[in-house]
């Protein structure tokens, strides 16, 4: 209600059960964006479809409940940046589990995490955050190689030192690394889904 600007009974009308999620398909959406009287709505609900479809896809052409109400919460300066991590690691612990099937999440993002964190693979250095600066601009504006195979990847991951790796994206600002919990060797992350484990100290080893 709050993100389209309709009423309760609409919301409650377009809701549908789909496996353990509450979802509003996208076709239904997309028929709102394109008559809804509001141009802000209409640019709120279809920027909530991309971040659903493609950032955070779970049940196939829907919007999941769950995801609405974190887009929600974005404009109260909510960073989406551990959900984000931890449902793409989710994922990837999820496909390897099975053996098969598909990565469920944003490729680009996790294709620039792992340029970020073994950034010597690039020899690329990268600017500190500041108000005039976004790495994801940058990003966007540098033309990536889409011609680096499955099995190129796989010898630059294996052939990784120790110094090739940071634990923290080497824009951040220069603080504490949390590694550990308790006793624990490794940090459980929360994501809208649920929890996983990270352990940083894994990646150096």
């Amino acid at each position: 209600m709050n993100i389209t600007g309709i009423s309760e009974q609409w919301v409650a009308a377009q809701t549908k059960q789909k496996g353990d999620s509450k979802c509003i398909p996208w076709k239904n959406l997309k028929d709102l964006i394109l008559r809804h009287p509001d141009t802000k709505k209409k640019v709120d609900v279809f920027a909530l479809s991309i971040y659903d479809l493609v950032v955070f896809p779970k049940a196939l052409g829907h919007v999941d409940e769950v995801v609405t109400d974190l887009f929600d919460r974005l404009d109260k300066r909510v960073t989406p940046v551990p959900p984000i991590l931890v449902e793409t690691f989710r994922s990837l612990k999820a496909y390897r589990r099975a053996g098969e099937g598909r990565f469920i999440g944003c490729a680009q993002f996790l294709l620039e995490w792992f340029h970020s964190h073994f950034w010597k693979v690039d020899k690329v250095s990268y600017r500190v955050f500041s108000e005039n600066y976004s790495p994801l601009k940058e990003i966007v504006a540098i033309p990536r190689r889409d011609d680096i195979s499955g099995e190129k990847w796989m010898a630059i991951l294996q052939n990784l030192q120790e110094d090739d790796i940071e634990l923290r994206a080497p824009w951040m600002l220069p603080n504490e690394i949390l590694y550990r919990c308790g006793n624990f060797n490794w940090v459980p992350l929360l994501g809208i889904w649920g929890a996983v484990s990270y352990a940083p100290l894994l990646v150096l080893r």
